[in-house]
């Protein structure tokens, strides 16, 4: 089969396409031929050598995958050839708190991911793709759609009529956008770009600012707010934002603390978090529990991913500058097969 992996060193340069036999099951294991992946900001990290420089190489990256499956291995009554599955981002982590061992089995860091024609997971650890999605839209779930419900609904325990703040128009910020209208509540979107804000809006969100014309875009989201506050923010910024954000927030308010975009260190006002009493919760995706939850929701309202652009398998490279770039809206994605 044909995969691509890091080789001796990091850095795009070093993703290359090379070739492994074909798995077979284990009993309690499935082959599924992964037939699309997409992609995160935490694989560009992967593949630069900056997530974890002392990673073990040659590492297959990338952790979301949608496919079917082809084999099973002795035991498995669950699953049958030809299934439409979706890999949980981390396949140990069925249900409950998050714990080291879980977090062990992150794909595409911890160990090989899903940039490859087959791969074997669990039993207990698969899902059924939504019928009403492609395999490149079920490929976007696993990590930031899991991570938007986590932040929203497990973690933030968002309310209809409340007032969620969303960062940018990456993956998790427009399931944000896409879960929170769908719960009734008021969404305020920020962005640097017009053209984005504006598709953000026709996708429903309430209120944009261009963080760019307004630099300081807390005093406009306070001021769209009555001066109240959101109630809760998907924090995707990390310590770059989150001073800012904690102004936005109202007393009593939750920060769900997922992305580091503009970094991972830098002065953050805790002044605000003692003062206003805010709960501030790290979000490190979610479990399967979670993904099960989520996908009756979004096939209840037949919510469909944003997909920005869709490349071929052998493009990956590709795939992972276009995400460098920025120039993104929603999800970018690898057709495999």
């Amino acid at each position: 089969m044909k995969l691509f992996e890091i080789r001796e060193s990091f850095g795009l340069e070093n993703l290359k396409l090379a070739e492994r036999p074909t798995p077979e099951p284990a009993a309690d294991e499935v082959v599924v031929q992964i037939r699309a992946t997409s992609l995160n900001f935490r694989d560009l990290l992967v593949v630069q050598g900056k997530y974890n420089p002392r990673m073990k190489l040659p590492r297959v990256p990338l952790s979301d995958g949608a496919g079917e499956v082809t084999s099973v291995g002795a035991g498995v009554s669950t699953w049958k050839t030809g299934d439409r599955v979706v890999i949980p981002f981390m396949p140990a982590w069925l249900e409950g708190e998050l714990d080291e061992g879980k977090a062990g089995s992150a794909l595409g860091g911890a160990v090989d991911g899903v940039l490859s024609e087959f791969v074997v997971v669990r039993a207990g650890a698969l899902l059924p793709a939504p019928e009403h999605l492609s395999f490149e839209e079920a490929a976007t779930l696993p990590c930031a759609a899991v991570t938007a419900w986590n932040g929203l609904f497990v973690s933030g325990n968002l309310q209809p009529g409340q007032t969620l703040l969303l960062q940018g128009t990456g993956g998790v910020s427009l399931f944000g956008l896409q879960f929170g209208k769908a719960a009734g509540a008021k969404v305020v979107l920020i962005s640097s770009s017009d053209e984005k804000l504006k598709r953000a809006r026709a996708l429903g969100a309430d209120e944009t600012i261009n963080y760019r014309a307004e630099p300081d875009w807390e005093k406009r989201v306070l001021a769209v707010t009555g001066g109240r506050g959101v109630d809760l923010t998907l924090e995707v910024g990390g310590a770059g934002t989150l001073s800012k954000t904690l102004r936005a927030t109202r007393y009593s308010g939750h920060v769900s603390l997922i992305g580091v975009l503009s970094g991972i260190a830098g002065d953050v006002q805790t002044g605000h978090i003692l003062h206003k009493a805010i709960t501030v919760r790290g979000i490190y995706v979610g479990s399967r529990a979670m993904f099960v939850d989520m996908n009756r929701t979004i096939s209840q309202h037949q919510l469909k991913p944003v997909i920005d652009r869709a490349f071929p398998f052998e493009s990956a490279p590709e795939a992972l500058r276009h995400l460098e770039s920025a120039r993104h809206f929603g999800k970018i994605v690898i057709t495999i097969g």
